[in-house]
């Protein structure tokens, strides 16, 4: 253990980092590790450096291997050292120094909360309240933020009873305390008595955790303590309340530089007092009314007095947005129905919010891809991410409470004098046209997502007009001859009202974005990729909008633009930042499908340069994902047209993907698994050299180590079984292979379902006489796990696999053969297995699955003449029972549902990365563009109905099935209904 802070001060070292994580790994499963980690986080003499290692990797392994589902467990003893010294070492990394140890320890207490809390960890809260202090505020602070980490996660949870448990107990131990630490400093803060702006600095950071913890604690239903100091917060006609009070609260002590960024305490508790206040309309309407417009005046004049500096962003979005959930309740639109109260709210918040300011300008030249960011949060994130957004929501409010006509004619007079007073000196007035042609967006669009941009628009207003009138000129402008902010608020305008145009309008503008393409100026360039790729990714109904046909002209020519851009990047970072161009080059392809087959040597070249480039550092994951894809979609559509273009294909990723394999880039790995195996089931003959050299490498354990490899693996291993699986047997690698199963894939409840994928190819592929050798101890293992750690999810993959054996047309396998290796294990044991494990689950098989259960059953019944003997006659009539249920349930056919082809194709179309958080995924990142339609291993069977008819048809002449027919027959009537001739 001594070497701990060693080996840690070298994982922050490149050339020593994979060996020192390789021996932190092997000593983490050490009983004593982690708390010892623990107190290296604590330790002073380390350096900070050795410190902050101990802090990142203490949470990353609290955080996987708390619960132990997946990872080697944490031992209990080291559990219950860990809870007893986590909330002592919060409080002892109190200081102002120790704020990033602070922060990354919280999360490892929220995390340990999460699965202990209140159970077995029912000493957390008294723990925590010990700590509180009447006089060291430092403490408090710590204490409330820890608080604040357990508590938080409330907030996303769904309401349950155990969610309810555990915010009572909670609450019954912290909210006393916790309302005499409120009682005790908000008087200090608000008496105006302290002067010394270090100790008001930290009084106030401890309001705003105190506030942070009120939301925490009435997020999900009013507790009775909050409900009876309701007036103490929100005030009545003789006290304002807290909140009214603190909502003015600005000491000039904490007003700070106006050009720091980061919001004064003053701001961030005003914005959390928004948040309640939000929150309480929402939710606890009939307790807050009463107060709603003192608050709303409060809320106007806090907007009114506000500036436009960055730091008061948060807040003043976060108070616009308190405006327009009251006005959305409907409950206070008297607040707002008068003439001239619109035309103020207009005037003095919503125009002015509008308009864009210098910081904005700036970032627009120096941080592009953080103005695009902000620019298309409202579609992303929802409202009130900028202010502009959070005053677009507004006016979206106020119409939606019947203000319509009366909110359109203001707004669109603000509209007309914006553009009135840009044609008297565009070069002067061209923010005046930017504030009119966002406030006309606002007022035209009622309704957006991001993947369809605006949904439902204002009536009231002619979009097409006010485009070809207003906005047309401006993307046809040429370079330098207007603002190019002005051409991003044209390519704007189609990007958001992409789905009020139709296709010969798209189609119009869609050489004017192209042009963009290589512009100078990185907003341009960006949003015109941004806008080809949504318009592109339009559908009508369920059909995609675009097809090759409509951009077989253009699509070389927008994908070499893009390239020019990424490919400008002179460090890895760089070519990766805009993912938003890759994202495009995907979409382009994905479109043009084969007619890029006379150019996709040069596509794929680019393709590999931006690979072998990216490798060396990977920075961005959504870019990493659209550059394979791209890659998977080129191969997929020229290989599909021209099979021979194969080769090439091989011949240009084999070397870039060696070296990924070879340096261990685990982020693309995953990626590699996949194309690989795509180009491999490709193959029509079998296996080549190339990729069998590879395979001992892929069946060695540590490659499987890496959960996101997983099912790229099992891909990949699946189709060397397909293509040769005599080769596999012959070399001794099937016993690999099955070790694979047994080992790592089904005790692991994450990747179990992967084990039965690998089990079912080797049942399609390996010889019967093989297989038999083996699958005694694959029924073990199978049974094991099911006896010792079942969950639903491997139930139902189970009753699957065994259908599945008895239903697949090959030799030798049949409904006997498993019957007769189950009843080897234990005599007795497929009664057993039949009746308690496989007819339980019949209604809770998937639709996809149901086929293929449906005919494995039924081969049961008509096939095996263990059946018919006792005792497992006595479970025959409830087989059929079952089986008939199954079959008469909707989707047990492959007619019903969507059919295999179009699902892959859809699911291709669709291929979307917006919502994905950035960080690497632990976790699969599939490639859809790789994928193909699964083949039905029961295709020889049509219809399972007409199957099970017809198989019950063929034993009839059978005494003993006649009999047992009938006394299904007479336990079910669905059943004799079903099986009566028509």
């Amino acid at each position: 253990m001594s070497s701990v802070p060693t080996l840690l001060a070298a994982s922050l070292s490149p050339d020593k980092r994979k060996v020192a994580e390789a021996e932190l790994a092997s000593l983490s499963l050490q009983p004593g590790f982690l708390p010892h980690v623990l107190q290296v986080v604590l330790d002073q003499v380390q350096s900070l450096q050795v410190r902050q290692a101990a802090c990142l990797y203490f949470k990353n392994q609290v955080k996987r291997r708390w619960d132990g589902e997946e990872e080697v467990p944490i031992p209990e003893e080291d559990k219950a050292t860990i809870r007893d010294n986590l909330v002592s070492s919060m409080v002892a990394l109190s200081g102002p120094s120790a704020k990033v140890l602070r922060t990354q320890v919280g999360e490892a207490v929220a995390a340990v909360a999460r699965s202990d809390f209140p159970q077995p960890w029912s000493d957390l809260m008294p723990r925590l309240v010990s700590e509180l202090s009447p006089s060291d505020y430092t403490i408090n602070a710590t204490v409330l933020q820890t608080a604040h980490n357990i508590f938080f996660p409330w907030r996303s949870e769904i309401r349950s009873d155990a969610l309810y448990s555990t915010i009572n107990f909670a609450l019954s131990q912290f909210q006393e305390p916790y309302f005499a630490l409120l009682r005790a400093t908000a008087p200090h803060l608000l008496s105006s008595t302290i002067t010394d702006g270090g100790i008001l600095e930290l009084l106030g950071n401890t309001m705003d955790l105190v506030f942070a913890l009120f939301y925490d604690m009435t997020v999900q239903d009013l507790p009775p303590a909050f409900e009876d100091a309701h007036e103490e917060f929100f005030g009545n006609d003789v006290d304002q309340g807290l909140f009214l009070k603190f909502l003015r609260w600005d000491p000039p002590q904490l007003r700070g530089d106006p050009d720091d960024p980061n919001p004064t305490a003053p701001l961030r508790i005003r914005t959390t007092i928004l948040e309640i206040s939000e929150l309480y309309a929402l939710r606890y309407n009939e307790l807050s009314a009463p107060r709603m417009p003192a608050f709303v005046r409060a809320v106007w004049e806090l907007i009114g007095s506000s500036g436009d500096t960055v730091r008061e962003d948060a807040m003043v979005s976060q108070a616009i947005r308190f405006l327009s959930v009251t006005v959305k309740t409907g409950l206070h639109t008297a607040l707002f129905r008068k003439q001239e109260t619109l035309r103020g709210l207009c005037e003095r918040i919503i125009v002015p919010s509008m308009a864009l300011r210098d910081h904005e300008i700036e970032q627009f030249e120096d941080d592009p891809l953080e103005y695009i960011r902000r620019d298309l949060s409202l579609s992303s994130e929802g409202a009130g991410a900028t202010r502009r957004h959070a005053a677009s929501e507004l006016v979206r409010a106020l119409i939606s409470v019947g203000l319509e006509a009366e909110v359109t004619e203001i707004v669109l007079g603000f509209v007309v004098a914006g553009l009135a007073s840009y044609s008297q000196n565009p070069i002067e007035n061209w923010k005046a046209k930017d504030a009119a042609i966002y406030l006309f967006a606002s007022i035209a669009s009622l309704g957006s997502t991001a993947s369809q941009g605006v949904t439902s628009t204002n009536v009231l207003v002619d979009i097409i007009k006010f485009f070809s009138e207003n906005v047309y000129q401006d993307l046809q402008a040429g370079v330098g001859t207007i603002h190019p902010i002005l051409q991003v608020d044209a390519i704007r305008f189609i990007h958001t009202f992409r789905y009020q145009l139709t296709k010969e309008q798209l189609l119009a503008v869609l050489p004017l974005l192209v042009r963009h393409l290589a512009s100078n100026t990185y907003v341009s360039y960006s949003y015109a990729a941004i806008t080809i790729e949504r318009v592109l990714f339009i559908k009508r109904g369920t059909s995609m909008l675009f097809s090759q046909s409509d951009i077989h002209e253009t699509a070389h020519a927008i994908i070499s633009a893009l390239f020019s851009k990424i490919r400008a990047g002179t460090t890895p970072q760089q070519v990766a930042e805009n993912d938003y161009l890759m994202k495009c080059v995907m979409r382009v392809i994905i479109i043009a499908r084969q007619t890029l087959s006379p150019v996709f040597q040069d596509v794929l070249g680019n393709l590999v340069a931006i690979l072998s480039e990216i490798s060396k550092n990977p920075s961005n994951p959504n870019f990493n994902q659209y550059c394979f894809e791209s890659i998977s979609a080129l191969l997929r559509f020229v290989v599909a047209g021209t099979p021979t273009t194969l080769a090439t294909f091989e011949e240009a990723l084999f070397g870039p993907f060696q070296v990924i394999l070879q340096q261990d880039v685990d982020q693309f790995i995953p990626y590699v698994l996949q194309i690989l195996a795509q180009m491999l089931e490709l193959h029509t003959a079998k296996v080549p050299e190339a990729y069998a050299a590879l395979l001992p490498l892929l069946l060695t354990p540590v490659v499987w180590q890496q959960k996101g490899s997983v099912p790229a693996l099992v891909r990949l291993i699946k189709a060397y079984l397909v293509k040769d699986a005599a080769k596999i047997i012959l070399n001794g690698q099937l016993q690999s292979i099955l070790a694979v199963v047994q080992h790592r894939l089904i005790p692991s409840k994450l990747n179990d379902l992967f084990a039965f994928e690998l089990l079912e190819t080797i049942v399609l592929h390996v010889q019967v006489s093989e297989l038999q050798k083996h699958f005694g101890v694959i029924l073990m293992t199978l049974l094991n796990r099911l006896q010792l750690t079942r969950t639903d999810k491997y139930t139902l993959a189970f009753v699957r696999f065994l259908c599945f054996i008895m239903a697949v047309p090959v030799e030798g396998l049949n409904p006997s053969f498993l019957v007769n290796a189950i009843q080897t294990i234990q005599h007795g044991l497929w009664s057993s297995i039949l009746g308690d494990v496989i007819l339980p689950q019949l209604p809770k098989i998937q639709p996809r699955d149901r086929k293929l259960v449906v005919v494995g059953l039924t081969r049961l019944l008509t096939q095996c003449d263990e059946m018919l003997a006792d005792p497992l006659s006595v479970t025959w009539p409830k087989t059929l029972i079952g089986v008939v249920e199954l079959v008469s349930t909707r989707g047990a056919s492959s007619a019903d549902g969507v059919p295999e082809e179009a699902a892959i194709e859809d699911a291709l179309s669709s291929i979307d990365h917006e919502e994905q958080a950035a960080g690497y995924q632990a976790s699969f990142s599939r490639l859809a563009a790789s994928e193909y339609p699964r083949v039905d291993p029961v295709a020889y069977v049509a219809d399972p109905g007409f199957f099970l008819r017809t198989e019950l048809g063929r034993v009839s002449a059978n005494n003993l099935i006649r009999a047992l027919v009938a006394t299904a027959g007479r336990q079910s009537p669905g059943t004799a209904a079903f099986l009566s001739p028509a």
